[in-house]
């Protein structure tokens, strides 16, 4: 089996015992713990009436409906070239999106590194349950760029707010606060520490291209750069064949603008909730469902970056030196899949 989870250990009995059985452990194929938050399926109008009443595209695996979704608790750790998601590490960094990829898959079946329609989920989740910018993190060398007060274990040693260092806090060790529920069994880490490579969406000479649903999570779906199982966006939400005309794109002009065509290229920015769309142009739902569009405007963390030439991976959540810049929305798209950094690293998930 490439998977064992029903073996109750100390470890796990605990973990759950201490979370309400929110979080548990999971052993991949070679027996290495991973905790892991359960995110129970929604339906769109959860989120917005006005949306249809079906799951949530992070819900759905190759046509399938998962009742649940398992997401790593904490950046991942790097052990025996798995990626495991532990608390109290420093975070992995300085890995790149095809190795990152393989860290989370090469754990077993229904491994695979977070996709970008769990990461949205999440975050349309947050926004409508605990309100705007309730996840805070480590956004400014340590701590928090407006709640100061809120510090973390550093991994270099240094001060809280010391503007120098590699400022990358222990996995899990800031407050509640820095949780995706704003509770000890939530998610950590989502904003700011480090930015965390997505599966599931790149962007291709300004073209926004996705892999439907969250087929992502099937980790044996390639994210090669000529794989099938890309597919760009029409106005209606309908997916079709990259290089389709009209599909839709974010166009470099005095700021980003989701458009159908690429008149200017470069490498703009804007706050996350400030993207708007060229004249004309229709915002398809799907958009907004996938974090890939603002749903609301009453955000003031996180920015989308853009570079619309080549292929360009998501990384989502910002990093230790971000500000206002990190958020649970903030989405950069200017790497490469070769991209190293060390404020860069990567989140398994599961899904049975």
């Amino acid at each position: 089996m490439s998977m064992i989870i029903s073996i109750k250990d100390s470890l796990r009995q605990s973990v759950e015992a201490a979370t309400g059985g929110q979080v548990t452990v999971m052993y991949d194929d070679k027996g290495y713990p991973s905790h892991m938050c359960r995110i129970p399926m929604f339906t769109l109008d959860t989120i917005d009436p006005t949306w249809p009443a079906v799951p949530h595209p992070a819900f759905i695996v190759n046509g399938t409906t998962k009742s649940e979704i398992w997401i790593g608790q904490y950046p991942a750790v790097i052990h025996d070239n798995r990626a495991l998601s532990l608390p109290g590490r420093d975070p992995a960094a300085s890995i790149n999106f095809d190795t990152a990829d393989v860290q989370c898959s090469a754990k077993g079946a229904g491994w695979h590194m977070m996709t970008n329609a769990e990461w949205a989920a999440i975050a349309l989740l947050n926004h409508k349950s605990q309100g705007p910018d309730t996840i805070r993190g480590n956004t400014n060398y340590g701590r928090d760029y407006t709640a100061t007060y809120e510090t973390a274990p550093r991994q270099d040693g240094a001060n809280p707010g010391l503007a120098s260092g590699t400022a990358r806090t222990l996995t899990g060790a800031g407050p509640a606060s820095w949780r995706h529920n704003g509770e000890p069994s939530g998610i950590a880490d989502l904003v700011g520490n480090v930015w965390e490579w997505q599966r599931g969406m790149r962007l291709v000479d300004g073209e926004i291209q996705v892999i439907a649903d969250n087929n992502a999570a099937d980790n044996t779906i390639s994210h090669a750069a000529g794989s099938s199982a890309w597919r760009a966006i029409l106005q209606d939400g309908s997916l079709v064949a990259p290089g389709t005309a009209n599909t839709l794109k974010w166009d470099s002009v005095s700021s980003v603008q989701l458009a159908t065509s690429v008149t200017t290229s470069g490498t703009p920015s804007t706050q996350y909730k400030d993207v708007v769309a060229a004249g004309g142009v229709t915002i398809p739902a799907i958009l907004r469902q996938l974090g890939l569009h603002p749903h609301a405007t009453d955000m003031t963390r996180g920015r989308l970056y853009v570079n619309n030439g080549g292929e360009r991976l998501p990384i989502r959540g910002g990093s230790w030196d971000n500000g206002a810049n990190a958020g649970s929305f903030a989405l950069y798209l200017t790497n490469g899949r070769s991209s190293v950094s060390t404020n860069l690293g990567v989140r398994p998930a599961f899904v049975l």
